[in-house]
C-alpha cells in the first residue's frame, strides 16, 4: 500500500477556506481530518456492504506513524471479519467496567458511603491506610481477582518496616472492604478472613503499665493523693480515678451532662469507651458507673469551680474551658508524688 502524506504536509494542513474540514487521504481508508479546532485521524471501511468509521486519535497525541500501525490493526480485524469501531467500543467499555470495580473504586465507595456516620479522625486514618498502603499494590486490581497471598504481601509490608499494628490496621480494612462488597453483591467470599494475622505477622509485644498489687501500697497511694497540693481540679481528677476505675482518657473527657449526682451514676456514651469500631459507630448503648459516696462527695466539692451553670467538662484545661485537662496532667502529679502513670488505676484487682 502506497502512503501519501508526510509530517511536513499534515503540519501545513489547515482547514477549507469556507471552514469545513480538509481530509488528507493516506491510503487504504485513512485519513487526516483537519477542522478549525484540530487535527484528527480516522479510518473509513466498509463491511457487509454497510460503510463504518473508526475515531483513531488526535494528531496532538497519535503523530503519523503510531495513526499507520493503529490503521494496520484495524485493517487485520477487519480482515478476520470483526468491526473495528465496535471492537474499540467493547474494549472501552471492558476498560470500565474494570475500573468500576477495581478494589480502590470499591473501597473509595465504601469510604464515602459510611463517611457521614464515622468519626472524622477515623475515617481520615482509614483513608490514609488504604491510599498509602493498599491502592498502589492492589488498588487497579478487580476486587473479584484478588486472593488471600496477596493480602498477605501488602500487610507483610508494613510488618517488615516494624509497624505490626499498622500491619493489622490495614488487613482490617481490606476485610471491611470486602463485607461491603459481599453486601452489594460484587464477590461471594471474603479473602482477607483467610488470612490469620497471628500466623503470617511477629508476634505482638506486650507492654504491661506499671500497677500497684499489694493493697499496703495501694494504701500508700491513696494517702499520697489525698496530701496532694497542687491545683484542685487535679487533685479531684487524682481521687475520682482510684475509686471509678476508668482510662485517663474517659476521665479527663468527662462532662457534667453526663453526671446524675442525685443517683449517683455516670453514664458514659459507649463511643468515649474502649469498644470494637462496629460497636462505637453505631453509639447505641451507654456504659454505666454507679458513683460511691466518696466520689458523689468529691463531684459536689468540684461542682461549684467547673460546673454550676458553666457546663462542660468536669476537669477542664486551664488555658481554655473548651478543652479537657491533658492526661499529662494528671500523670505529672502522679510522678511527684512518686509514682509513674494513672493508667494503673484503670484495672481492679480482687
Amino acid at each position: 500500500m502506497k502512503r501519501k502524506l508526510t509530517d511536513t504536509a499534515i503540519k501545513k494542513a489547515k482547514p477549507k477556506p469556507d471552514g469545513k474540514p480538509n481530509n488528507l487521504f493516506d491510503g487504504g481508508g485513512l485519513f487526516l481530518q483537519v477542522k478549525p479546532g484540530g487535527k484528527y485521524w480516522r479510518y473509513d471501511y466498509r463491511r457487509d456492504g454497510k460503510r463504518g468509521s473508526l475515531y483513531i486519535g488526535d494528531y496532538q497525541d497519535i503523530g503519523l506513524e503510531l495513526a499507520r500501525e493503529r490503521h494496520r490493526e484495524a485493517r487485520e480485524l477487519l480482515a478476520r471479519g470483526v468491526d473495528p469501531s465496535s471492537h474499540k467500543k467493547a474494549l472501552k467499555s471492558l476498560k470500565a467496567d474494570l475500573i468500576s470495580n477495581s478494589f480502590e473504586a470499591i473501597a473509595r465507595e465504601y469510604h464515602n458511603k459510611y463517611l457521614p456516620t464515622w468519626q472524622p479522625s477515623y475515617a481520615a486514618k482509614m483513608l490514609g491506610y488504604l491510599e498509602k498502603d493498599v491502592f498502589p499494590w492492589i488498588g487497579s486490581k478487580p476486587i473479584t481477582e484478588i486472593e488471600a497471598p496477596e493480602i498477605v504481601k501488602v500487610i507483610c509490608r508494613q510488618d517488615e518496616r516494624g509497624a505490626g499494628g499498622a500491619a493489622r490496621k490495614v488487613k482490617q480494612h481490606i476485610q471491611q472492604v470486602y463485607d461491603y462488597a459481599i453486601a452489594v453483591g460484587m464477590v461471594s467470599r471474603n479473602p482477607a478472613r483467610d488470612v490469620k494475622t497471628s500466623l503470617v505477622l511477629k508476634p505482638r509485644q506486650v507492654r504491661h503499665f506499671a500497677s500497684l498489687k499489694e493493697p499496703g501500697k495501694v494504701g500508700g497511694l491513696m494517702r499520697s493523693i489525698y496530701g496532694y497540693e497542687g491545683q484542685f481540679t487535679t487533685c479531684c481528677a487524682l481521687k475520682l480515678a482510684a475509686l471509678v476505675m476508668l482510662r485517663p482518657s474517659e476521665l479527663i473527657h468527662a462532662q457534667w451532662s453526663e453526671i446524675d449526682l442525685d443517683n449517683a451514676l455516670w453514664t458514659i456514651p459507649i463511643k468515649r469507651m474502649k469498644a470494637r469500631t462496629h460497636v462505637k459507630e453505631a453509639n447505641l448503648s451507654s456504659h454505666y458507673v454507679p458513683l460511691s459516696r466518696q466520689a458523689v462527695e468529691i463531684l459536689q466539692d468540684l461542682f461549684p469551680l467547673t460546673g454550676a451553670g458553666k457546663g462542660g467538662y468536669l476537669f477542664p484545661s486551664v488555658r481554655t474551658r473548651s478543652n479537657p485537662m491533658s492526661n499529662n496532667t494528671v500523670n505529672a502529679a502522679l510522678r511527684r508524688l512518686g509514682y509513674v502513670t494513672v493508667h494503673g488505676l484503670a484495672t481492679a484487682r480482687v
